[in-house]
């Protein structure tokens, strides 16, 4: 009886010493034989961790395969993705012999197994995840459990510089509820596999392009322990061509139209009204386009920014316009330009921007008309002759006349007629000429016209090149 009970205890050592699963014995090679050895000593046990002694820690092997990244959310700053997740880990004293079982790998049923509690730190929404009920286990005792996961995580999302972002979102993967002392957390396969892999598999093709894979060993302190973890960095740059197309072409085609609308003559053509058509047309663009602008309030999109500096220039050039229109038409009812204006605007402005103040003409008109004995103040009083006399200019008739003669009465006929077309034509030029302080007051619109076109040119490039710079600074340190 005590040989009896020595041997049992010895038993029970070497089952302590070699783990609190010993090696599985297979009485024929048939499935049936192999699961009647897991229900009789491997099952049992699933409620415990395999080790040998609670204060083994057990190491869990991860890696990871992006296939599909199903979308970003802006406003809710969260990720979806779909991924491969593969873990690993040994039976400590589990094995059994290929040949005598007649398998080297089987499935057994994952409720049947200790299972770890590996979570992704980030996970934000429900778990709606495929359910794989089984997992593989082999002969060496190492349990192989690759399952699809569907991860809605959180992700702090930079879009200053949409639609050229690039984002850096993280996945975090360690126990929920069990120390460093019971679970570690170990890489699987590198960064560089990863990356591969997920191009050679990835199924979506939609917004946004895999760029790199990183990951790193990590681990989470707390006052009652510290938690084993691996946190993988997903960078994702988003495809701009929709947003390029749809969005900043569009733009750019309405700023160059304003700007050329500078060219309009504002004296013949109604340029204001073109230019609040424009503005008209640009306010509709972004309103239906508005869906597609990105809605967050942690930071303001550079695109945002873009969009109101050339909705403003549009307005700056509606009201250029309307100053120059009001100057150069009604300069009639202004005083006489003053003298220092005169010569800052009409002397160096208009030097400066290539628009040099027009000579006087010293153009004589020569008549060839035979002189007439009238006397030189009728001349006089034609050159007073206004718009309403027109219809009774007379002259003053000779004291004394001569003998009848019966072509007289044609060629007074005809004098009053040249009379009447010189006071015709001087009151045309007047009319056309205008006086001499509308001429400069003219003059001075075409002037600062012309020096507010260029500062409209000068603003775009500089506004649109800085923001370029800005865009492609904030990807280079992205990247």
């Amino acid at each position: 009886m005590t040989e009896v009970k020595s041997a049992e205890l010895i038993v029970v050592c070497l089952m302590l010493l070699h783990g609190c699963v010993a090696a599985l014995n297979c009485t024929s090679p048939r499935p049936e034989s192999l699961f009647n050895a897991f229900e009789k000593d491997l099952f049992p046990k699933q409620l415990v961790r395999p080790v040998k002694s609670f204060s083994d820690p057990i190491n869990i092997t991860i890696s990871i395969t992006v296939v599909g990244i199903l979308g970003v959310n802006e406003k809710a700053q969260t990720l979806t993705t779909f991924l491969w997740q593969v873990l690993t880990w040994d039976i400590d004293g589990l094995s059994w012999d290929e040949k005598e079982c007649g398998a080297k790998r089987v499935s057994v049923p994952r409720e049947r197994l200790w299972i770890p509690d590996i979570q992704i730190s980030e996970f934000m929404d429900e778990d709606k995840s495929p359910i794989t009920p089984y997992v593989y286990l082999s002969n060496t005792g190492r349990v192989f459990d690759d399952k699809p996961i569907r991860v809605t995580s959180s992700c702090r999302l930079g879009i200053y510089t949409f639609p050229f972002d690039i984002q850096n979102c993280s996945l975090t993967f360690g126990s929920y509820l069990h120390f460093s002392t019971d679970i570690v957390m170990i890489q699987g396969t590198t960064s560089e596999e990863i990356l591969e892999e997920s191009r050679a598999v990835i199924k979506t093709n939609g917004e946004w392009e895999l760029i790199d894979i990183k990951l790193t060993p990590s681990s989470l302190v707390l006052q009652e322990g510290s938690y084993s973890e691996i946190s993988y960095f997903i960078v994702l740059k988003r495809r701009s061509i929709l947003y390029v197309v749809n969005l900043l072409i569009p733009s750019c085609f309405l700023i160059t139209v304003d700007l050329f609308s500078f060219l309009l003559p504002p004296h013949s053509v109604d340029r204001s009204s073109f230019k609040m058509t424009l503005i008209l047309g640009y306010t509709v663009f972004l309103l239906i386009m508005n869906d597609l602008l990105p809605v967050t309030g942690d930071t303001t999109p550079l695109i945002n920014v873009f969009f109101s500096i050339s909705l403003a220039l549009m307005v700056a050039s509606l009201l250029e316009t309307v100053f120059i229109t009001n100057i150069q038409f009604s300069s009639g009812q202004y005083s006489a330009v003053p003298h220092w204006l005169s010569i800052l605007v009409l002397r160096y402005l208009a030097a400066v921007v290539c628009l040099p103040r027009k000579k006087k003409s010293n153009r004589i008109t020569v008549s060839l008309k035979k002189p007439t004995t009238e006397p030189e103040t009728n001349l006089g009083n034609i050159t007073n002759i206004s718009g309403g006399q027109l219809h009774s200019v007379s002259s003053d008739t000779l004291s004394v006349k001569p003998a009848p003669d019966p072509q007289e009465p044609v060629l007074d006929e005809l004098r009053k007629l040249s009379r009447n077309l010189m006071a015709i034509r001087l009151q045309m030029d007047k009319h056309f000429k205008g006086s001499e302080t509308s001429q400069e007051w003219y003059m001075i619109g075409i002037v600062i016209d012309r020096l507010l076109f260029i500062i409209y040119i000068v603003f775009i490039l500089v506004s649109f090149i800085t923001i370029i710079c800005i865009w492609i600074m904030s990807n280079w340190k992205a990247e």
